[in-house]
């Protein structure tokens, strides 16, 4: 065994040696944590993935003790004993000794961000291809989900008086508009501009997700309405509630639903403030429509519903002719066919400046999009695009009216999604059905 490998197993060895210790020793399990917190930051990324594995091992329940624990329930349930008094005595045999080791931790100073931090790890890991880790943080998501639910969370908004340190880590997290100043965070801080977090008693100090609304007359077309205030409506009565940036701030949390929670409480809350909003509605990006779903269709990818034919077919009549003629006066030279224009137009972001081609491309542009959104979905069943599976699987609707074209012109868009984005309408309907589903 090499040196490298040797001090590698030397240090998985006390990782799992402290993690027993935080386990059984009360005393020195503060101390421990510590201790295993800064060995397992110095690990290697694969050594890391080792560690999860043998933590697996290490605090997994002996098979025969399972099949004698079980063995024993079902001869009791043949001998006729109730089926409760069988599964109460269960419930101690089968509590998996990882679950009594996360909760100590959690219980510990800095214990609950550290759990957060090993799931999103464990989750980093999962989607570069590492496999076995699955029961692990299964365990931990288990727990966040009992620890962050919905009566466990307060709701607070953020205002220009609020402490610069929480403004400042705000400006740091937001990915969906983000800011190069703090000054930019003061203008999304004012009297129509709202920003709210769920904050949890573990972490006083910090949202876990944040969320920033527009108070509007009517749904805003581009995020340049809402960012740059460059709204032709502007001075009139608001009447709808724009979700405009949506961020979670740990990673470890992710898939646990604590999105759904905020927009359900930030409508409750805007709705008894603001009597007079009647519709609640997102301004969202549409991640990856371009690189990741219209370049490859475009490039001949048939592992999408959607396919080159499909998009020629939205060129018909004269919109053919003229879009070929206009991209021959904008590239410098005459593509052979709509494919191979767009393919060339699309990678120029000064397309959306030309004085011809926004007014050619609207239409067939919103009705690939609204496709995307609609009808394009992973192996599971679920939308391809991320942020409308979390939109749509709240009860959102999306419609082509709500589809907007050139509704974010920053370079960042342009790249992304080819300038377009979508407003998500959430009804009165969803809003019952949400207080239903968090028995509210």
């Amino acid at each position: 065994m090499a040196e490298s490998e040797r001090g590698m197993e030397r240090k998985l060895r006390k990782l799992i040696s402290l993690a027993h210790i935080v386990a059984r020793e009360p005393r020195r399990a503060s101390e421990a944590l510590d201790a295993a917190r800064d060995l397992y930051r110095s690990l290697p990324r694969q050594g890391q993935a080792a560690f999860h594995r043998r933590l697996l091992d290490a605090f997994s329940v002996p098979r025969e003790n399972l099949l004698g624990t079980l063995r024993n329930a079902v001869d009791r349930l043949e001998r006729g004993e109730k089926t409760s008094a069988v599964l109460g005595d269960l419930g101690p045999f089968l509590r998996s000794p990882l679950t009594g080791l996360f909760e100590r931790i959690a219980d510990l100073p800095g214990g609950l961000p550290l759990l957060m931090g090993l799931r999103a790890d464990l989750l980093a890991g999962q989607r570069g291809g590492e496999t076995g880790t699955a029961p692990l943080e299964r365990a931990i998501a288990s727990l966040l989900n009992e620890w962050f639910r919905h009566g466990f969370l307060v709701l607070r908004e953020i205002t220009p008086e609020s402490p610069y340190r929480l403004i400042r880590y705000l400006k740091e997290r937001e990915l969906v508009h983000p800011m190069v100043s703090l000054e930019e965070m003061g203008q999304r801080l004012g009297k129509d501009r709202r920003c709210f977090g769920l904050f949890h008693c573990a972490m006083p100090d910090v949202p876990v997700v944040f969320i920033e609304v527009a108070l509007t007359a009517g749904i805003p077309r581009s995020i340049h309405e809402i960012i740059e205030g460059d709204d032709d409506r502007a001075g009139r009565s608001p009447d709808t509630a724009v979700f405009y940036s949506i961020n979670n701030t740990q990673n470890g949390l992710a898939g646990l639903g604590l999105g759904k929670v905020l927009v359900f409480r930030v409508t409750e809350a805007l709705r008894e403030e603001h009597k007079e909003l009647g519709a609640f509605v997102t301004l969202s990006p549409i991640p990856g429509f371009w690189p990741r779903y219209l370049r490859p269709i475009l490039k001949g990818d048939t592992d999408f519903n959607l396919g080159q034919q499909d998009v020629e077919a939205l060129f018909t009549g004269k919109r053919s002719p003229r879009l070929l003629d206009t991209a021959a006066r904008f590239l410098g030279h005459r593509p052979q066919t709509i494919v191979e224009a767009l393919l060339e137009i699309f990678e120029r972001p000064d397309w959306i400046d030309d004085a011809i081609l926004p007014g050619l491309l609207r239409r067939p542009l919103v009705e690939i999009a609204h496709h995307y959104l609609t009808r394009e979905h992973d192996p599971h069943g679920r939308p391809l695009n991320p942020v409308a599976g979390f939109h749509l699987g709240n009860g959102a609707t999306v419609t082509r009216r709500t589809i907007h074209f050139a509704a974010n012109r920053t370079p960042r868009g342009l790249a992304e999604s080819c300038g377009l984005m979508v407003s998500y309408v959430y009804s009165e309907r969803w809003y019952r059905g949400l207080r239903r589903s968090l028995g509210i």
